[in-house]
């Protein structure tokens, strides 16, 4: 699925959500970034977590954003435009255009779900990363991404259809055995469960939904189911039966 245009828009609200803001303050902790450190953010998007990175490596350090997407890279750019220690690059996870050995720390966002070949893409991870340096990731476990008050059957098909959108469902059940591979330890899990039940302008759900609807008609599913199932959330909201579910993982490791 491409993160550009409209989908791209949605994903920056999502970003810039409650949720996503609790989730770089979890990157940020475990991260633990020193002035002076160089770090690269793949999957950058609009650039939310790059301000963040760019204000803990000061500015002695480097932060630099990867995307493939043009659009996204034009956001990111025009958000981080006061600050002269970010830097974008577009290109894939598996060609990065930085040096060996170059950077404190990788970190990616819900990205590598995306990425059909993960293990080229840890492969260049470890190419860039200085011995000891930490990979974060954050990959949701899609089984658990759920949305509650539409019909049975009808919340069904969306939901399946949306299991199209990625290679990789559950990647954090076997991402650890990808790392030790490449020689990562000390490598550690923590879930960011999210359990919402509104749907005003800072919820996750909001614009998931949107994405999802979106996604549903792209694969085939009828303007009008899917209207009818963004209708029916809304009615179960309002009568106090939503609820929108995620489990996001935060995994990190160091090179050995």
């Amino acid at each position: 699925m491409e993160f550009q245009n409209e989908i791209g828009l949605i994903q920056r609200k999502m970003a810039a959500s409650i949720a996503g803001t609790s989730r770089r303050l979890e990157i940020l902790n475990a991260l633990d970034l020193k002035p002076g450190h160089q770090v690269l953010d793949i999957g950058c998007g609009g650039g939310h977590l790059l301000e963040e990175l760019a204000k803990a490596v000061g500015p002695n350090g480097k932060v630099f954003g990867l995307d493939t997407s043009e659009d996204q890279l034009k956001q990111a750019k025009e958000r981080c435009i006061s600050y002269d220690n970010i830097f974008t690059l577009q290109n894939f996870a598996n060609s990065i255009n930085l040096d060996n050995n170059s950077c404190d720390a990788v970190v990616s966002v819900q990205t590598f779900e995306y990425i059909e070949d993960v293990n080229e893409s840890i492969q260049e991870v470890v190419r860039i990363l200085k011995p000891e340096s930490i990979f974060l990731n954050i990959s949701i476990l899609w089984d658990y991404y759920k949305f509650y008050g539409a019909d049975e059957d009808l919340n069904n098909l969306i939901q399946e259809t949306f299991k199209e959108h990625c290679f990789h469902q559950m990647l954090p059940m076997n991402i650890t055995g990808k790392l030790k591979k490449f020689g990562f330890k000390h490598i550690k899990h923590k879930p960011l469960p999210v359990f919402i039940t509104n749907r005003d302008d800072n919820s996750p759900a909001k614009y998931a939904a949107e994405v999802m609807a979106q996604f549903a008609i792209q694969q085939g599913v009828s303007k009008k189911k899917v209207n009818e199932w963004q209708s029916q959330l809304i009615k179960a909201e309002e009568e106090g039966r939503f609820a929108y579910t995620n489990l996001p993982i935060l995994t990190y490791g160091y090179l050995n």
